[in-house]
């Protein structure tokens, strides 16, 4: 059966790394988080004290950034490497997510992983979430969501993540950095967020992780078959 590409885009804490997550193992799929990739490009800025604002420090910094996904099975999950070493968790920490839509935002960073990204997905049969998969990295994905969910249900969902991390952040810290995230990634010039025309709205607000799994399924189920009586039709 030819194998496709599903884009998950959206807004942060909406349930789209799960769920990507569920839908690719599934099926069968490779799954890719290009949000981890922009974690990661921002943890190393911060690390080598990489200015935001320099086009010479930001090239320099980004022809030695290599960005890798390793499957850990004592944990069940993908892991993210940069050059080289684990940084899994430390890009989940709060200081990466202050900062990550502002190291995003800058379009030679995007233009690297886009690359990146679209080079892990050539032959197909991938899951993607991210804010530009649908309408950037793979405009021609056979199916795309775009999910979303009110910014109250995430802040609470991000709490919940970041206490399973041994975090304890309050709410309102939380809310205030998901809404500034929602700005800056919606007005970016470059690869904003933003729906694709030919995207499935998903919003989670009142959805168990199941119930989003389910719809996205059914949605690729409905794909493959289409593409399979397609291919019998030859």
């Amino acid at each position: 059966m030819k194998k496709i590409v599903i884009a998950l885009d959206g807004y942060s804490s909406c349930g789209k790394s799960t769920t990507a997550k569920l839908v690719a193992a599934e099926l069968g799929y490779a799954y890719i988080d290009t949000g981890a990739m922009y974690r990661a490009v921002t943890l190393y800025f911060l690390q080598n004290h990489v200015s935001k604002t320099n086009p010479k420090e930001i090239k320099e910094a980004l022809d030695n950034i290599e960005v890798e996904f390793h499957y850990n099975p004592k944990k069940k999950r993908n892991e993210v490497y940069l050059n080289g070493l684990n940084v899994e968790d430390e890009i989940r920490k709060m200081y990466i997510s202050d900062q990550v839509s502002e190291v995003s935002v800058i379009a030679a960073v995007r233009h690297a992983m886009v690359a990146q990204q679209q080079r892990m997905g050539r032959k197909r049969g991938v899951v993607m979430d991210g804010r530009d998969i649908g309408t950037a990295v793979f405009p021609d994905a056979e199916v795309k969501v775009f999910m979303t969910a009110d910014v109250d249900t995430r802040t609470k969902r991000r709490q919940v993540e970041l206490l399973e991390k041994n975090q304890l952040v309050n709410l309102d810290e939380i809310k205030e950095n998901l809404q500034k995230r929602d700005l800056i990634d919606s007005t970016r010039a470059e690869s904003p967020l933003r729906r694709a025309d030919d995207a499935v709205l998903l919003d989670t607000t009142h959805m168990t992780i199941d119930e989003q799994v389910e719809f996205v399924l059914e949605h690729a189920t409905s794909e493959l078959l289409k593409n399979e009586h397609a291919a019998q039709q030859k």
